[in-house]
């Protein structure tokens, strides 16, 4: 049987959801990987960058263009040895700046993603995907892709309680659960 991989880095704390700043015990990409989980099964990782964002959501999205246009690779806290156990890889983040926050590039650009599928889903409060699936194909040497998933993030975070607010949170899960399934039941 196949083994699954869910990479995710989320922001917890203030974050700019359905036009305003809200406080967030969990976030939304975070919950989303939970999602992934729960459809298919799988090991969840972690990003956590050595020296956290600002908790000010204005701040921290300054330190992220910052960062983008200096390139950089903070430090994180833990790296994935290797990736070998693993057949299928889902990579999961929100979109700063059109693409996934830099430490999700300092995990990757050091793993071997030779023969793995890869997909990714993208949390967003407007912009999609951005430009995330080609800077993935740029790092992810080796590896095959499936299908990416953009979902909104306000979505998300009000799918982490589904029973209370339903609708466009039911819906979201029910994305991720169809695109999570069908990319893993796809060969090459």
């Amino acid at each position: 049987m196949a083994k699954n991989l869910i990479i995710y880095y989320s922001r917890k704390g203030q974050n700019y959801v359905n036009g305003s700043i809200k406080d967030l015990k969990k976030g939304n990409s975070e919950i989303c990987a939970e999602f992934i989980q729960d459809s298919v099964g799988g090991d969840l990782f972690e990003i956590k960058p050595v020296n956290d964002y600002s908790e000010d959501y204005q701040t921290c999205t300054k330190e992220a263009a910052k960062e983008l246009k200096n390139h950089a690779r903070p430090e994180l806290k833990q790296y994935l040895k290797d990736i070998d156990a693993y057949d299928h890889v889902f990579i999961c983040g929100p979109c700063w700046w059109g693409t996934f926050p830099m430490p999700v590039f300092s995990l990757l650009e050091k793993l071997d993603f030779t023969g793995k599928k890869v997909m990714a889903l993208m949390t967003h409060e407007g912009s999609g995907l951005g430009h995330s699936e080609l800077d993935l194909r740029k790092v992810c040497k080796g590896a095959y892709f499936g299908n990416s998933i953009a979902i909104h993030g306000g979505d998300a975070y009000f799918g982490n309680s589904i029973a209370i607010h339903g609708g466009d949170a039911l819906e979201a899960y029910k994305a991720i659960e169809i695109w999570a399934k069908q990319n893993i039941s796809d060969e090459k």
